[in-house]
């Protein structure tokens, strides 16, 4: 099928993201009452028929919306949050339930590649070639090799051509350094063998933020390319193999906000006494304050400037190989899917983010070379009516070890001329790696963290399911049996001012975890009216917990491994359309429940009970917490008339905490997270926990998206105007203490393009009315996470703001 005749077949139904204008405008109104194909359930249906909440984005609209960045998926869905505030890690959010990829454990909502789970921090990186991507809310658990607890995002490839020739190829260039070089096309040797070749080269300035220091910009390149080669020697049998090479570098500036300091200057006394830094067997002396170095200007969120000395690099270099294959045996459909992985990422960082230690650099360099082979084959029933099944085998093992090397250097004091300094206290301390950089600070005892973290996991799972269908009634559901196998082991050492030898950090009795959990689900729909589905389902995943990979070993247990985490939901909804399928609307409701919902809190401040009162600096940990998540979605798309398009989508989240005790930082032992006076831990543990009821996410209850595009048709082109809303309303964040401002991001576009779909000239403006918006803020002024005397308050908080207002132009040719 010509690629035009398949964007009519896929784009122009129920709750398709929001953007049917796109497909209409592609399909032409000759056809304006086609389906969306899916294949959320494993087999092409109809997204009407489909039992589960279900959102579509074809690679046209991606391509039309200017959506170069996976984050930006996010204005065409309610619900669904994809953030980077690091220019590393990608975060998923979806229903109010949120993954920290640094967190170690399996994510929230899980990312399939061509069928293959693949980390999101790859896949995400470079979005160019889609044929389509879908969005499957609540827990998912059957159906593919692995659970999650909040859904699964797939993304399918575009697939070789065997009719003929056939691509496209698209430019991008904005007022903000950025531009975008995309393509793909298609050529068949015969009618049995063809090949695609696909690349993108996009280059930005990332957050757009500006390093004072340096008065140098973030910035980030990726480059990318694609190869599948089909083979199709019958119908009966069709082979795919993919072969996709990728190399990202992200130079990203931590932006902050607030007047600065003069760190140096602030600890003349402690408590009174003056402060002697070392015993003078170390080279100690007494502390001079200095008032004249500040941590940097006072900068606000439209000064958009980063203060630290050091840098913050990302580079991901990854090579994936993909193979699958469809033979159909008549009564029965045999498929493959398989994959390599080799990815290499490199990390350097300034942990001195705000640079609250001036001219001391804090660095830390990650090396993190992994390997993941996958596997699955599937062998489901043809029929349709009556009753179908399938079963399935799914294997996956990744290896790997990751080298850190840290600046843990300790700045310590003594209050007495009697008192000791026990360097080694420190050892628990230490975080990962890194040099030495020089410091005129009289106290700073040279050390870094030499930190080595082999990986070793597995998971083999088996599933079977059932499937009745009955005039207009559908039942279907399954069991999946899974065994997960983790080896976790930590070597840490010290080297500079004192050695400690190569130490493992996690006992041994938490070494090994072997989790055998059963997971599925179930669900029945009934057609009402050929325009009108009602449905019911039930669902169950599983996550397995994780040892942390560094820092700390002198902690107790349930801050060094989670907990597994059990999920279960229920969800009703219904799909139809009005008015000659001119109207399409769909409404879902659920209601989970998560034992032990898994998450990750930065930055926490703890002590090590053989040394109470000794500074100890910051670690992230991960913790276990019982959580309930209800809520609402619901979208409305219509063609009101033949040229004009309009979309409105929202939902309704409440996910929240069961008084759950969490780490938090509580210096003032108000029981709720401060930074309020010297750094300390409230209560007998090594952190300190605050009980909490409220959000699991960053993130507010409500969100809205909306779309819509007016046509003007011509003769042989058809200028068009379109535009993008998403609004979120203010809302207040726990862990941050601080009520965030309503957000309104309008995206304007305004083009023409032929009418047989040649080619599209159009220009764009992103963020319009140029909102200058916090989206995420550290609690309070950001200090230290070294070693040191007291707590050297940088004078900033750091922040996350929304991109300033982006104009540009898109010149895209098809044949």
């Amino acid at each position: 099928m010509k690629r035009v005749k398949r964007t009519a077949l896929l784009c122009a139904s129920v709750s398709a993201f929001a953007v049917p204008g796109v497909a209409f405008a592609q399909a032409g109104a000759e056809n304006p009452n086609a389906d969306i194909i899916v294949t959320a359930t494993r087999r092409e249906e109809r997204l009407q028929d489909v039992p589960m909440s279900v959102n579509v984005a074809t690679g046209e609209q991606l391509e039309k919306f200017k959506i170069f960045d996976v984050k930006d998926v996010s204005q065409l869905a309610p619900g669904l949050q994809l953030t980077n505030t690091t220019g590393r890690n990608n975060t998923t959010t979806l229903r109010g339930i949120t993954f920290d990829p640094d967190q170690g454990t399996g994510p929230a909502v899980q990312t399939y590649y061509n069928e293959i789970p693949t980390d999101a921090q790859t896949i995400f990186t470079a979005i160019y070639d889609i044929q389509q991507i879908e969005v499957l809310r609540g827990p998912q658990g059957l159906l593919r090799g692995l659970s999650a607890p909040a859904g699964s995002i797939t993304i399918a490839t575009r697939k070789p051509n065997f009719d003929g020739p056939e691509g496209y190829l698209q430019a991008t260039g904005t007022d903000r350094h950025a531009y975008n070089v995309q393509g793909g096309a298609s050529l068949a040797f015969n009618d049995t063998l063809a090949i695609r070749v696909a690349g993108v080269v996009d280059g930005n300035r990332v957050n757009q933020v500006r390093n004072v220091n340096t008065d140098q910009y973030s910035r980030s390149r990726t480059e990318s390319g694609r190869i599948t080669l089909g083979w199709k020697p019958s119908t009966d049998f069709t082979a795919y193999l993919t072969y996709q090479y990728l190399h990202a570098d992200n130079r990203v500036f931590q932006q902050v906000v607030g007047s600065g300091n003069t760190p140096l200057g602030q600890y003349e006394t402690l408590f009174g006494t003056p402060i002697v830094l070392l015993p003078a067997a170390f080279g100690g002396r007494p502390f001079t304050p200095d008032t004249t170095v500040r941590s940097g200007p006072p900068l606000s969120v439209s000064d958009r400037g980063s203060v630290q000395e050091g840098i913050f690099r990302n580079q991901n270099e990854t090579h994936l190989v993909n193979l699958q294959f469809d033979y159909d045996l008549g009564p029965a459909t045999l498929s493959f899917v398989g994959a390599h992985q080799y990815s290499k990422l490199k990390i350097s960082r300034d942990l001195d983010s705000a640079n609250a230690i001036p001219g001391y650099i804090q660095t830390s360099n990650v090396t993190t070379p992994y390997k993941v082979d996958t596997a699955e084959l599937r062998l489901s029933s043809n029929n349709d009516e009556g009753l179908g099944w399938g079963v399935s085998a799914f294997h996956s093992k990744q290896t790997g070890t990751t080298f850190v090397d840290q600046d843990s250097s300790l700045f310590l004091y003594n209050v007495a001329p009697t008192a000791q300094v026990n360097p080694p206290c420190a050892l628990a301390g230490c975080s990962p790696p890194n040099s030495i950089a020089p410091f005129t600070f009289p106290n700073q005892l040279p050390l870094r963290a030499l930190v080595t973290v082999p990986v070793n996991s597995q998971v083999w799972s088996f599933a079977g399911n059932l499937r009745y269908k009955t005039g207009p009634l559908t039942v279907q559901g399954g069991l999946r049996y899974s065994i997960l196998k983790k080896v976790q082991t930590t070597q840490q050492q010290l080297v500079g001012f004192f050695n400690t030898p190569d130490v493992e950090i996690i006992p041994a009795a938490l070494q090994r975890t072997k989790n055998t959990p059963i997971t599925g689900g179930a669900t029945i729909n009934y057609e009402v009216t050929p325009d009108l589905n009602v449905y019911a389902a039930y669902g169950h995943s599983f996550r397995q917990g994780s040892s942390k990979v560094a820092g700390p070993a002198v902690v107790s247990a349930d801050l060094i491994q989670t907990q597994p985490e059990k999920t279960d939901s229920v969800e009703v909804g219904l799909k139809g359309s009005l008015f000659d399928r001119k109207l399409n609307y769909s409404v879902a409701a659920y209601y989970q429940k998560l034992d032990g919902f898994l998450s990750r809190f930065n930055s926490i401040y703890w002590e090590s009970p053989s040394n109470p009162g000794q500074p100890n600096g910051t670690f992230d940990f991960n913790y276990n917490g019982d959580a309930t998540i209800k809520g609402i979605e619901a979208s409305i798309n219509a063609r009101p008339t033949p040229n004009w398009d309009l979309n409105v989508s929202a939902a309704y989240t409440k996910a929240r905490w069961d008084n759950a005790s969490l780490p938090c930082n509580d210096y003032a032992g108000t029981g709720t997270p401060n930074t309020t006076g010297p750094q300390n831990v409230t209560g007998p543990g090594n952190v300190s926990y605050c009980t909490s009821s409220d959000k699991l996410a960053n993130t507010p209850d409500f969100s809205l998206n909306a779309n819509t595009e007016v046509r003007f048709p011509m003769d042989t082109v058809t200028p068009f105007v379109s535009a993008l809303l998403t609004y979120t309303p203010s809302y207040y964040w726990w862990q941050s203490q601080y009520r965030f401002k309503h957000r309104e991001l309008v995206n304007l576009f305004v083009g023409v393009r032929s009418n047989d779909d040649k080619w599209e000239l159009s220009a764009f403006a992103k963020n319009v009315l140029n909102q200058k918006r916090i989206t995420n803020i550290s609690l309070g002024e950001v200090q230290t996470n070294a070693v040191v005397a007291g707590s050297f308050q940088s004078g900033y908080s750091t922040v996350n703001v929304t991109n300033p207002r982006e104009i540009g132009a898109t010149l895209t040719f098809n044949w």
